[in-house]
């Protein structure tokens, strides 16, 4: 069974940011990775041990977490084995590798080649792609176990029977494997709909292989997937989205295929996927700002706050706000260049968990977060509290979203040997120690002017002004 490393959690290891004017983030920062070194654990017999430790139970191991840890770990890979701990996953689904913990839901969202891209992006590890692409091709073999699931299925790694399906027009799915376990999309009859989340997780591993592909040469692979993605695409907007309403919706499981409109942050998987023209992509952000929808000060809420469904205390995916779709629909902004929506809302969904974490005891990170008070959620029964020491994919928000969107590194891509950042932020802010590729740096900003220390040339892309960073430090002014 999985064991803990005894090893002590050292801030050395991870990147400093600087924000002088959110202390508290800063706080909730080191407070998210010491959670998160408790979740590296070993197991003997694993192919990647050790590796990270969603937390949920002693004998099995999640796709759906594990891939989002992967968001935050590739900020100190050295020391946080992230995108290795898909091996573990890889190996027993499609080497046929006996491992001794069981898989719970094998059809949990298929992300994998979307992290993979954006763990590339900050290693810069080519020789990973080509192994997983070419001489394994892990990605291309998970994307087709996805094609061709069926309901009832049960490998012999797995805990329980699948039930994703494909269908003409797109999958069936139930809100466990899904990952939005008591989800109240299709008004809680599952089984009459399909779902628009799988058909833009496919359509997203497409694409993400494509460009992985066409990053090492294999130009082959890349036309293949190009393809297969806007196959999905072309689906996914003349089946799934609603013009008047400007957002996707799952549909009902037979013709008419009418639209099942609930929203919830799944409509944003078409948009980090890559599907939507610039005026779908400004109606989806309309729906990111609206305070009756997901916007406001605690922004996110798994269901649209003027949903007939919505609950008030969060009671688990009815509600309350989680940290996965967050970052994803948060990244999906990003994609599509609304920077300072996305930041805004990040900091409001921060300035959340601190609140939350000053205010309620235990003092901690949890695995979910009530979308009406600086409270956790309730879980799925009203009357419980969410799982606390979540990080787990709650560290998402006080590591990756502070890097990324309050402190602005958007897109730091050690392919191009760029970074990008949307400086908005008034005071001293920046980052100390920030690792992608083959470079170390510091980048801190005091008013308009910066400075930067690097162990590498690279440029600093500064609100759409390139800059160009060489070996040493320098100072640049805005």
């Amino acid at each position: 069974m999985k064991e803990r490393i005894s090893r002590k959690f050292s801030p050395d290891w991870c990147p400093e940011p600087v924000v002088d004017d959110f202390p508290d983030f800063v706080n909730l920062y080191w407070k998210a990775w010491a959670l998160a070194w408790d979740h590296v654990k070993k197991c003997e017999g694993m192919p990647q041990s050790p590796f990270m430790d969603e937390g949920f139970a002693n004998d099995r191991i999640w796709i759906w977490d594990t891939c989002f840890m992967v968001h935050f770990c590739k900020y100190a890979p050295d020391y946080f084995p992230g995108i290795e701990s898909f091996d573990n996953f890889y190996q027993a689904m499609h080497d046929g590798v006996v491992i001794p913990l069981k898989m719970q839901h094998p059809d949990n969202p298929p992300l994998f080649a979307w992290i993979e891209y954006e763990y590339y992006k900050l290693t810069g590890d080519a020789s990973r792609i080509s192994g997983i692409l070419l001489d394994k091709q892990y990605l291309q073999k998970h994307y087709e176990f996805i094609e061709n699931v069926r309901s009832g299925q049960k490998p012999d790694y797995a805990v329980c029977e699948m039930t994703a399906q494909k269908e003409e027009f797109g999958f069936r799915w139930t809100g466990c494997p899904n990952g939005m376990d008591n989800t109240p999309r299709g008004r809680d009859d599952y089984d009459l709909i399909l779902w628009v989340d799988l058909m833009a997780q496919q359509a997203l591993s497409a694409d993400c292989i494509s460009r992985l592909a066409e990053t090492i040469g294999a130009d082959d692979i890349a036309g293949e997937y190009r393809q297969k993605s806007q196959q999905y695409f072309k689906i996914l907007n003349e089946m799934y989205w609603d013009d008047e309403d400007g957002c996707y919706y799952d549909i009902k499981l037979q013709a008419p295929y009418d639209k099942v409109k609930i929203k919830t942050p799944a409509s944003f998987w078409p948009m980090i996927a890559g599907a939507v023209n610039s005026e779908q992509a400004q109606k989806l952000e309309a729906l990111a700002k609206d305070r009756d929808v997901f916007g406001g000060a605690m922004p996110w809420p798994s269901i649209a706050r003027n949903d007939e469904d919505f609950c008030d205390d969060g009671r688990y995916w009815r509600g309350g706000i989680w940290l996965p779709t967050a970052y994803m629909a948060t990244k999906a902004l990003n994609r599509y260049g609304f920077l300072d929506t996305a930041s805004e809302l990040a900091q409001n969904l921060l300035s959340h968990m601190s609140k939350t974490y000053i205010s309620y005891e235990p003092h901690t990170i949890w695995e979910c977060y009530s979308p009406t008070s600086p409270t956790p959620s309730s879980a799925k029964a009203k009357e419980q509290v969410c799982r606390p020491d979540f990080c787990g994919w709650s560290a998402l928000g006080p590591i990756s979203m502070l890097i990324e969107d309050v402190i602005g590194f958007y897109d730091i891509d050690a392919i191009k040997n760029q970074i990008s950042w949307n400086k908005h932020l008034p005071g001293r802010h920046g980052i100390r120690r920030l690792k992608f590729g083959g470079t170390i740096t510091d980048i801190i900003a005091d008013g308009n002017q910066i400075s930067v220390s690097s162990t590498q040339d690279y440029s600093l892309v500064i609100n759409g002004k390139v800059y160009e960073v060489k070996k040493g430090e320098q100072t640049f002014v805005l």
